[in-house]
């Protein structure tokens, strides 16, 4: 019995690791932003190429109302309007549904747009759907003529936020980092 445990960790651990490691972004800084159009919470469309002229920080995470994906929303929240003074929108996108997304920006009183990808069309043209079928947490920070100059796929929820700031910051002086 214990060698039946020992070696079904192993291979669960094993395949961990081997997801981790396969799991690359396929979007690479200096490329286009693959288009696309999707719901927000509210059932609108959304489409990225609508939002040319401004820089656009899209954010994918795995869940709505889930401890790290809250406290990454929140942050964004929170810092709102330091990123509309840069000209900038913050895009949060998971493969949950438009009515999860409405509870969980009711609930946390969000100030920008989620997008709901449940077919993860979009989660699979930009490379970041878990082999478990959710978003990983990967950010794209796309310019304002449509080119991502920034991926950030290893996310630390709890100065994710200003770490963007920093960089958009950064970027609108010429000194991007």
């Amino acid at each position: 019995m214990k060698l039946w445990l020992i070696l079904t960790l192993g291979v669960l651990a094993l395949g961990f690791l081997g997801f981790a490691r396969a799991e690359k972004s396929t979007v690479r800084e200096g490329q286009p932003a693959p288009d696309f159009t999707l719901q927000d919470q509210d059932g609108h469309d959304v489409t990225l190429s609508a939002l040319r002229g401004k820089w656009v920080v899209l954010y994918f995470y795995p869940k709505d109302d889930t401890p790290g994906c809250t406290k990454e929303a929140c942050a964004f929240r929170d810092f709102i309007e330091q990123y509309r003074a840069l000209g900038a929108e913050v895009l949060g996108v998971s493969v949950d549904d438009v009515s999860s997304h409405k509870k969980f920006h009711q609930k946390y009183k969000l100030n920008f747009r989620l997008l709901a990808d449940p077919d993860k069309r979009v989660t699979r043209m930009y490379g970041v759907l878990h082999p478990l079928g959710w978003a990983r947490r990967v950010t794209f920070v796309i310019d304002p003529q449509g080119v991502v100059r920034k991926v950030f796929p290893k996310v630390d929820v709890g100065v994710h936020s200003q770490e963007i700031l920093d960089f958009l910051k950064a970027a609108s002086t010429g000194r991007t980092p």
